[in-house]
């Protein structure tokens, strides 16, 4: 899924897990968690899951922490 500016703006602030990438924890609006997201050059959600859910679903994304 390719993000929005408004994520991408967010996610450029955001230290780089390994080079070109980030771990992150995406928080949906109903409250839902989805742990461990790949977003690659800032811009592009890996979901590796195939959950269900699209970029209006997004409430909040934060740097997965180990």
């Amino acid at each position: 899924m390719r993000l929005s500016k408004k994520w991408i703006d967010k996610l450029v602030t955001l230290p780089e897990s390994g080079m070109g990438y980030q771990v992150v924890d995406v928080h949906l609006k109903n409250g839902a968690i989805i742990k461990k997201i790949i977003i690659v050059n800032c811009c592009i959600l890996i979901n590796q899951n195939n959950l269900s859910f699209s970029e209006n679903d997004i409430q909040d994304i934060e740097l997965h922490k180990q």
